[in-house]
């Protein structure tokens, strides 16, 4: 493949690329760049519309052949992203700027990492990347927009785009690591005394009022689950964020494309469902999504989100769960510190110099508390011990 036969152009709807053309780019290690989640969130009206999240999908092809893909929104607000720039915003405007609309490279609503500048595999997959990068410059300035903004990539992608002139971002989020564990015992057993204690407490106490859990994925993602589980969507998130981002018809949408990588930890009490997580299952890691309830129980959060999850991918042999966004409070809960990466190009050489000083003293902060978040560990100590 010469340069000259790479071409690219944008596509205002994923509807417009065949799903198998789209996914022989993603893979299958990350369900939320995958064609049938991307598309359920564009026919479902979750995005585009009002919603502020115009898709603008990046194509690349080799004669014709689609050899990369970059799922791009042009946004008009930073609202459902989880890599919060609107001080950037207030800044330029208040010195007379237009920040807005900008790029966002991105899953929307979903802060969890995988690779956004999606390839198919082959000998100039590494060469093709590079043009997508460079690529995503061009539409900054063809589409005379603020910026471009790439968020929750692999670190590999992060460092390919400090290359190509973009400014680096990091933050913090909390994962879980199998370490072979065959059960949630012999987890418990690698941890401090006195956290094993209290994690058994509050699962013991969550459970209390005679609450039973269930895993449903699958053939049992019914019309009636759905139903009950946007039920606790809209009471948590109404609460949460004042305007829920997901509709109703995007779970079914996503229940009948994928319900196989979909795991609901539901909640009954006295025979009705109160309270449910949502997880999708990637090729070796359990995604924690959102949750909701109808009912307010004591620890139940930590049972639906944190030790359920645990438990699948024990069952399950997956090595990771990655639990969302932010919690420091999942660090009691044996979720450890992990770095997370952004990439941001900004047009205007003025705000680029001021969120360049910014950013330097941001990673030099996030490293710093990363490194004493991991030091508080719930691990016992002897087992850090051998593991150094």
């Amino acid at each position: 493949m010469s340069d000259s036969e790479l071409q690219f152009r944008t596509v205002r709807s994923i509807g417009d690329i065949a799903a198998s053309a789209w996914d022989a780019c993603a893979g299958v290690q990350n369900p939320f760049t995958s064609h049938a989640f991307l598309s359920a969130l564009e026919r479902s009206g979750s995005v585009g519309g009002r919603s502020g999240w115009q898709a603008i999908h990046l194509v690349a092809e080799d004669k014709g052949t689609l050899v990369g893909v970059v799922p791009v929104y042009l946004k008009t607000h930073s609202r459902g992203e989880y890599v919060f720039d609107a001080g950037w915003a207030e800044a330029y405007e208040r010195a007379g700027g237009d920040y807005y609309p900008k790029l966002q490279v991105a899953v929307p609503f979903t802060p969890a990492t995988g690779n956004r500048l999606l390839v198919r595999p082959g000998p100039d997959a590494d060469t093709i990347r590079e043009h997508l990068a460079d690529a995503l410059i061009a539409m900054c300035g063809q589409l005379e927009v603020s910026s471009v903004h790439v968020t929750f990539m692999t670190e590999t992608e992060w460092q390919l785009a400090g290359r190509k002139g973009f400014l680096q971002r990091t933050d913090q989020q909390f994962h879980w690591a199998n370490a072979g564990y065959q059960s949630f015992d012999d987890f418990l057993a690698a941890l401090a005394a006195r956290k094993r204690k209290a994690i058994k407490r509050e699962r013991r106490d969550a459970l209390a009022p005679g609450i039973e859990v269930h895993w449903l994925t699958g053939s049992d993602l019914t019309e009636e689950i759905w139903d009950a589980f946007f039920g606790f969507y809209m009471e948590t998130g109404s609460r949460k964020w004042g305007r829920p981002y997901l509709t109703r018809e995007f779970y079914s949408m996503v229940g009948a494309g994928m319900a196989d990588r979909i795991v609901l930890m539901m909640a009954k009490r006295a025979g009705r469902w109160i309270a449910g997580a949502i997880n999708f299952i990637g090729s070796d890691t359990l995604f924690g999504r959102h949750w909701g309830c109808n009912e307010q129980h004591p620890f139940l959060h930590f049972e639906l989100c944190y030790y359920q999850a645990i438990d699948f991918a024990i069952a399950k042999g997956l090595t990771r769960v990655e639990a969302g966004a932010q919690g420091e409070h999942k660090l009691a809960r044996g979720y450890l510190p992990n770095t997370t990466y952004s990439a941001h190009f900004i047009a205007d050489p003025a705000l680029r110099r001021a969120v360049a000083d910014y950013l330097r003293g941001e990673r030099a902060y996030v490293e710093a508390v990363g490194h004493e978040l991991a030091a508080a560990a719930p691990f016992r100590k002897d087992l850090l011990v051998e593991k150094a």
